[in-house]
């Protein structure tokens, strides 16, 4: 009979600690916040900053570096501003040689475009220095924690906050430690708080 009493007790004070502690875990900073769509970094998109390297072969002369502009364009000799905003570089190529044969300046023209300097990523919050660093392919919310100097003994280590361009409007969610980061978003590292 005692036994049982205090088997009771001790369902009963478990019961009562789980449920504390599923109610602190609901009131934690970023619980209320939505996965963001995962960004897959095989399908990088050019954006205004980034830096790219057009290369035409067989004219030296149309291969250059150039910054993609507040427009989403680059002036390219010879055709005016292209647009490179939303395009791959396999897209962009495509895109200055059609220009190129339009313009009737180059028979067959073979493009190709990669990026030099990615757009910049921002860290805030509860990291050793919030700041603005270079993305780099594949990067992910831990790497760009890394870049920052890692998280302060304060921070919150399972979720970000994380907000993001997704074409022409803007997304606000939720980033996991193994998530990929996109180029150009502004990620704030919470406190615990406890």
């Amino acid at each position: 009979m005692l036994t049982t009493c205090l088997m009771r007790r001790r369902f009963a004070a478990r019961t009562a600690l789980f449920g504390m502690v599923a109610i602190v875990a609901g009131c934690s900073p970023g619980a209320d916040l939505q996965p963001l769509t995962p960004y897959d970094p095989n399908q990088y998109k050019l954006g205004v900053d980034d830096q790219i390297r057009v290369i035409t072969y067989g004219q030296d002369q149309l291969t250059s570096d150039f910054r993609v502009d507040s427009n989403g364009k680059i002036a390219f000799p010879l055709t005016g501003a292209l647009q490179a905003e939303g395009l791959t570089t396999a897209q962009f190529a495509a895109e200055i040689a059609a220009a190129l044969e339009k313009a009737r300046m180059v028979r067959e023209p073979h493009v190709s475009v990669e990026v030099t300097s990615y757009r910049l990523v921002s860290i805030l919050g509860e990291v050793a220095r919030p700041g603005q660093y270079p993305y780099q392919p594949f990067m992910t919310m831990l790497t760009a924690v890394a870049a920052a100097g890692g998280f302060t003994y304060r921070a919150l280590e399972q979720r970000a906050y994380v907000v993001r361009q997704e074409g022409d409007h803007t997304v606000v969610g939720r980033l996991a430690p193994h998530d990929y980061v996109k180029p150009g978003d502004v990620i704030k590292i919470y406190e615990r708080h406890f």
